[in-house]
């Protein structure tokens, strides 16, 4: 467990002593599109229909607008509290190549996201800008989500799979989503289709329930059969939601990175993916994470 205890206060809660925990490293670092930072330096995110507001005080983590209760069975696991990172780093660190990038990045966690909202938000990250990918989600959240209300702003739930199985692909467009709208809407339906009951996996493939379940190949597998899904958006779903930690994500910055450290500027994206797996094995998505924060913090070129 990273973190000593936790106790209710007034706004929310306060979480003692967390280690391995800094907010950029943690929002910053290309895993979610649905926190913002605010003036104060906190974060304020929407996850799992809750809206919820980070500061850091020097060990310690305030969680605002929310309980105890609500702590242990929604962001302890969404924050992978019981992850021991300490060893995490330890292990990687032992590449002095890497190292540089762990100790940059010494405050990232991977976040435990729903991987229905992953799965459409990472086939709009395709060839796309940030900021474009948070506007296009935002605005999905507020044409078909659920409004919440925090310090007497409105915030929007992504939405479920339920308000989202009869959108049409011109209401997708409106959305700014551009040439994906069509893979989202069809990646709905197929969902939609084969959706097993909650706690229930079907043997399907497009059922997201069972492909979770698989092995990390076979994940990573059966996540391309849906349209507007290739090997990088895949590894992208099953390693911010699918707890896939062999997944090795190779965008511009990963790849720079690798090219910087560890290969010549010519070799493919899969053969980047197929050495950093080979090299970094069941903690590959760790050290993709460390990568890409350090490369693109860093404005890495080759």
């Amino acid at each position: 467990m990273d973190y000593k205890s936790v106790e209710q206060i007034d706004e929310g809660v306060l979480v003692k002593d967390v280690k391995n925990f800094e907010l950029a490293h943690i929002f910053d670092c290309g895993q979610c599109f649905r926190w913002n930072r605010q003036e104060s330096g906190n974060y304020i995110g929407v996850a799992f229909g809750k809206v919820i507001e980070i500061e850091k005080r020097q060990n310690d983590v305030i969680i605002y607008n929310t309980t105890i209760d609500e702590f242990k069975e929604v962001w302890v696991d969404y924050f992978d509290l019981n992850r021991d990172y300490s060893a995490i780093k330890d292990k990687l660190s032992k590449d002095e190549l890497l190292k540089k990038s762990v100790e940059f990045g010494h405050g990232i966690r991977l976040l435990q996201q729903d991987p229905f909202e992953i799965t459409i938000s990472f086939i709009i990250s395709a060839n796309n800008r940030i900021p474009m990918i948070k506007r296009a989600i935002e605005n999905i959240s507020k044409a078909f989500g659920k409004p919440l209300e925090y310090k007497g702003k409105t915030y929007y739930a992504f939405p479920s799979l339920e308000a989202l199985k009869n959108a049409e692909i011109s209401e997708m467009e409106a959305c700014g989503t551009g040439f994906r709208a069509k893979y989202i809407i069809d990646t709905i339906a197929k969902i939609n289709e084969n959706a097993s009951p909650e706690g229930v996996c079907y043997n399907n493939e497009f059922d997201l329930n069972w492909i979770k379940a698989q092995s990390d190949d076979v994940c990573h597998e059966q996540l391309q059969n849906y349209n507007g899904i290739g090997p990088k958006v895949a590894d992208c779903i099953m390693l911010f939601s699918m707890g896939k930690y062999s997944a090795f994500p190779v965008d511009v910055w990963v790849k720079r990175a690798m090219q910087h450290f560890y290969l010549a500027p010519d070799v493919s994206l899969k053969k980047i993916r197929d050495f950093g797996r080979n090299k970094f094995g069941e903690l590959s998505g760790f050290a993709q994470q460390y990568l890409f924060y350090y490369a693109r913090e860093n404005n890495i070129s080759v």
